[in-house]
């Protein structure tokens, strides 16, 4: 069989040389090679082959002998770095209230646009695949995981981070009861946690049941502890800071059911 890779570079003789039959029996192909006539056969030879054997000079043998002829190389290995694809675009984001003209690659995620270039680093790279949820944004008033989307898809969206909920002035009634309640021990996943709950209420106020509303057709989603934890089950904390965490969105919520 022909081997592939960068290592493997083939060359068509006609008549293979017991030489390199000798030092490279692993790589030796019997197969008559499409489209070159005659009995010209394949052989991929290592590097190391190649320059013991002379598989790509004129002559395979020291005197000269043309009995290993090089007819023609194999395709020519790539040096250079493929062409980049995608490019800069000037965007305008609005984030938390002010707007920002950007220069970016279109394939930079809003992830990455918040913490490497606007240096809003409050939201956090988690697992960077969407499953944890320390990324979690605001867009439009509803949550979304920022590693998971591109910048320039939210172009005129309304964005807000952590930074854009409240100042330490003036904290957000979720990023105070966090406080009050010990909603988390390192820290991390709390931006993401509070901006999923804060959506979260809404979500509910709206009437949006879940996996655990138990009457979908109430008008009034009744936020019981089963009911918040399966809604803030994409928020990862490992910390297992959990119980606290109901408590303190419970509290926001105005108590609910336990």
């Amino acid at each position: 069989m022909l081997r592939a890779g960068a290592d493997r570079q083939p060359c068509v003789i006609e008549n293979v040389t017991a030489r390199c039959r000798e030092r490279a029996p692993w790589s030796f192909d019997r197969r008559t090679a499409r489209g070159l006539g005659g009995s010209a056969r394949i052989a991929i030879c290592p590097p190391i082959a190649r320059a013991r054997c002379g598989g790509d000079a004129m002559s395979s043998e020291a005197d000269g002998s043309k009995r290993g002829r090089f007819l023609r190389k194999g395709p020519a290995m790539r040096t250079s770095a493929p062409p980049k694809q995608g490019g800069a675009k000037t965007m305008t984001l609005a984030i938390n209230g002010h707007s920002y003209a950007l220069d970016l690659d279109v394939r930079t995620t809003l992830l990455d646009a918040l913490r490497e270039h606007l240096h809003l680093t409050g939201t956090k790279k988690g697992c960077d695949h969407g499953q944890c949820g320390a990324c979690t944004v605001l867009v439009n008033g509803r949550r979304i995981n920022s590693c998971l989307t591109l910048a320039v898809m939210h172009e005129g969206d309304a964005i807000t981070t952590i930074e854009g909920l409240g100042s330490p002035e003036s904290l957000h009634p979720m990023q105070r009861a966090f406080l009050e309640h010990d909603g988390f021990q390192c820290g991390y996943c709390t931006p993401g946690q509070i901006c999923s709950a804060v959506a979260m209420l809404d979500e509910a106020r709206a009437g949006w049941p879940s996996h655990a509303t138990e009457d979908v057709a109430a008008p009034r989603v009744a936020l019981s502890d089963a009911e918040i934890r399966e809604r803030m089950s994409g928020n990862v904390c490992r910390c297992a800071a959990y119980p606290n965490i109901v408590a303190a969105i419970r509290s926001v919520a105005g108590g609910g059911e336990r």
